[in-house]
């Protein structure tokens, strides 16, 4: 009670706005929305005590379910279908049916395969990573190195996306993995835990060293965010309805849902854009950019313009 006593925050509708264009926007660009979101917020003053940097951080992790029922929506074929895939082989539907759903099957056994390490390590080690890792500097660093990284693949990625139809088609795809790779892949998405890194950009990058297609590499990993970020919200927010005041200190459910609102449309769109995008090839944008905005950011930090 002392600390609200002294000083009032709340996150104005403005700055929720920006926050959730921001979150919708780099979510699934391999740009790392968790960093875009630190840096920003840090920018904004939203993290000048440690509450209030408690307060943001959960806000900024629970507007990610926006992006979630963003790629729901845009992929729901897909999820319907290893849904009814799965009611089939619980029901013990006969054989000829789940011949037809196979493919739908091992889809949805290689996502779950590569969800499980993050949400064992995710569960480990989240607030001992928000005590370390969640800061102007670290976010730096992993945007350097993330953007370094895929500067050195977007050769490669160029040169899969101009194959010949018939030789994307033999490709690996997420219903064709082995399990081995599934959880391999999994393993992967934990480094994403580091704010700066990406899920998007390692998931991918995970997927096209299983020999995938780069569209298909960014559809297994659009898939794998729902239950990896979906998660990650209920947890977030069932922190945030519990654990002593995070909501109060943002003034409440209406900017957070006028968040949630502004990621939603932001996120179809940038979803839409990026498989067109990485499927003709595209990937050395998203390596400058990091590296751009690690040097910006380190000249703030330099200059005392934004926290550490």
């Amino acid at each position: 009670m002392a600390a609200h006593a002294t000083r009032e925050f709340t996150l104005t509708l403005l700055q929720a706005i920006l926050l959730g264009v921001v979150e919708g926007i780099t979510e699934y660009l391999p740009v790392s929305s968790t960093g875009h979101l630190i840096l920003l917020s840090r920018a904004l003053g939203l993290a000048e005590t440690e509450a209030d940097r408690s307060a943001i951080d959960q806000f900024n992790i629970v507007v990610q379910g926006a992006a979630v029922l963003a790629v729901l929506g845009l992929y729901r074929v897909d999820v319907l279908r290893m849904l009814r895939a799965i009611v089939a082989w619980i029901g013990g539907v006969g054989r000829l049916p789940l011949l037809s759903m196979e493919a739908d099957l091992r889809l949805a056994r290689n996502l779950l395969l590569s969800f499980l390490p993050a949400a064992v390590i995710g569960k480990l080690f989240d607030e001992r990573i928000e005590q370390l890792l969640f800061g102007s500097m670290p976010v730096m660093c992993a945007l350097a190195v993330g953007g370094a990284a895929m500067l050195l693949i977007a050769p490669t990625v160029r040169r899969r996306a101009a194959e010949p139809a018939s030789e994307a088609d033999a490709r690996p795809t997420g219903a064709s993995l082995s399990a081995l790779a599934a959880v391999a892949i999994g393993f992967v998405q934990c480094i994403a835990m580091v704010p700066g890194t990406s899920r998007s950009m390692v998931t991918i990058v995970a997927a096209l060293a299983c020999g995938m297609h780069p569209r298909e590499a960014a559809r297994y990993s659009f898939l794998l965010a729902l239950p990896t970020l979906g998660g990650a919200c209920v947890y977030k927010g069932s922190k945030m309805l519990s654990g002593g005041g995070s909501i109060e200190l943002l003034g409440g459910w209406v900017p957070v849902g006028v968040g949630l609102v502004a990621a939603f449309i932001s996120a179809v769109l940038s979803v839409r854009w990026l498989v067109g995008f990485l499927g003709r090839g595209g990937f050395a944008l998203f390596g400058w950019w990091r590296i751009a905005l690690a040097v910006l950011v380190g000249i703030a930090l330099l200059q005392g313009w934004i926290p550490r």
